[in-house]
């Protein structure tokens, strides 16, 4: 089986007042079941443009997006809106719930896209990352934790093969940012995710080792992707 999602020679360039800046400039990462891709960088490096078009939310320049065997390249974001309601999972550093639904009606808003409600599976989401408790209360009732512990049940909800994480712990402080990453990685890997997350905090990286999973470090440098590290923590 090939990698759930892959990329080869990627470029995309913005238009500036100076003239375009490229922000990519060929970039290859293949990422496979259950594997966690870490990208690192500094701001304004690229790493969340690269997201965008992994979860097919931009068009490159240049290069090829695959989601398994399937060209994403060829196709433009709004052909892609319902592949990719299938395919990824997204989570990012604000939560984007619905302040007028429920958690539990938050975490079946993917499930209503596609056409079909299973209550029973948002249910055991909203358990696993510990809201049972709090499923019929509004967004603004809880604690930003929560709501980020809602906003990757709901990404999850599909059962994505590819979950993508820009960063999902940003608006954290460093106790809840552990917590909510540690149970980010440990369900989309124990339900046999690609993910490629994107972190400031280079410290929360130690987390993956409680999850078991082979995890590849990336740094975004001019343009390139340069492989830092790669290891099966928890081996």
């Amino acid at each position: 089986m090939g990698a759930v999602v892959a990329s080869e020679g990627l470029r995309r360039s913005f238009k500036a007042p100076g003239g375009d800046v490229e922000v990519l400039r060929g970039v290859d990462l293949a990422v496979d079941a259950g594997e966690v891709a870490a990208v690192l960088g500094p701001s304004g490096s690229g790493k969340s443009t690269l997201l965008h078009l992994l979860a097919g939310l931009d068009r490159p320049d240049g290069g090829k997006i695959w989601w398994d065997d399937f060209p994403v390249h060829e196709h433009t974001p709004s052909r892609l809106a319902s592949r990719r309601a299938r395919t990824v999972g997204l989570v990012f550093q604000n939560h984007y719930l619905l302040e007028d639904l429920t958690l539990l009606e938050n975490v079946t808003l993917p499930m209503r896209i596609t056409g079909g409600i299973d209550l029973e599976r948002a249910a055991s989401l909203l358990a696993r990352v510990g809201l049972s408790d709090r499923a019929g209360f509004l967004p603004g009732k809880v604690s930003g934790g929560e709501r980020q512990r809602a906003a990757v049940a709901r990404a999850l909800a599909l059962k994505p093969p590819l979950l993508i994480a820009d960063e999902p712990t940003g608006s954290l402080d460093h106790r809840r940012a552990v917590a909510v990453f540690g149970m980010l990685l440990e369900l989309a890997v124990s339900d046999g995710c690609a993910v490629v997350v994107v972190t400031h905090d280079e410290s929360l990286l130690d987390v993956a080792a409680d999850v078991g999973a082979p995890l590849t470090v990336h740094r975004l440098e001019e343009g390139r992707l340069v492989r830092q590290a790669a290891a099966l923590v928890g081996a």
